[in-house]
């Protein structure tokens, strides 16, 4: 026994397997969800290449949290690693648009449908204030940080409707969405530029009234609204550009 208690005391000073550095896992985790934050947010356009040398230095971090980071998020298919070993956002194509927008009609709308019942008037003039910043920024010329402002506030939005759900097993997942999805909304924002007639918060007025009514179905048909017309903006574009080549 005294052999025993020797030989774990003579251990006590040594590293203990199965216990990673806390330090260095938060930094990896910040570095995560900071681009994960950038990419919901629409900072990063599709088909951009993320160069990990330029993400280091603005993020005032090394390399190593920066390449697990993109790793991590190739793994989750925000990313995509390309046969040189760079790391770039995701091209837009028809079917990826038609398949996210089908997902996320699907998993969003469930959560909105969850969210009807258990919406109050703080979150409703929260969400009437956040669609009218919405509204007065796309009145700004949509350079590349006001199309970021306008990705943002619309992240806002859904994510306070998303939250009241209470699904802690649905929000990971429109997470994940979002971070497919966000190069999307930020290429749809400045078509919505280029076309001062159209309206990019109308859908959301109707989502607002709908859940004001405790109308599911209609916040649902609001959500589903809201998500397609920007898809179907994007479907536009790209064909388009195909019509012009």
């Amino acid at each position: 026994m005294k052999n025993l208690l020797k030989a774990d005391q003579a251990g006590d000073d040594k590293a203990i397997p199965g216990l990673g550095s806390i330090a260095r896992e938060s930094l990896q985790e910040r570095v995560y969800q900071e681009l994960a934050r950038s990419l919901m947010h629409g900072v990063f356009a599709a088909g951009q290449v993320l160069r990990m040398q330029a993400l280091a230095d603005t993020l005032q971090v090394s390399i190593m949290p920066v390449r697990e980071a993109l790793a991590r998020l190739v793994s989750e298919q925000a990313l995509e690693m390309m046969p040189n070993r760079s790391t770039r956002v995701p091209l837009i194509t028809p079917d990826r648009l038609e398949d996210l927008a089908r997902v996320r009609c699907l998993i969003e709308g469930e959560l909105v449908r969850l969210a009807t019942p258990k919406t109050d008037a703080v979150t409703l003039q929260s969400l009437r204030d956040m669609t009218a910043a919405c509204e007065a920024a796309f009145q700004k010329p949509l350079d590349d940080e006001q199309v970021s402002v306008t990705s943002g506030l619309n992240y806002q939005f859904h994510f306070t409707v998303y939250g009241m759900a209470g699904s802690d097993v649905l929000l990971p997942i429109v997470r994940s969405l979002w971070m497919q999805s966000g190069p999307f909304v930020r290429a749809s924002a400045l078509v919505y530029g280029r076309n001062p007639s159209l309206t990019a918060v109308h859908h959301h007025w109707a989502l607002i009234e709908a859940l004001a009514a405790g109308d599911a179905e209609a916040a649902v048909e609001a959500l589903h609204a809201d998500i397609t017309q920007s898809f179907n903006l994007l479907r536009s574009d790209i064909a388009e550009g195909e019509g012009d080549d």
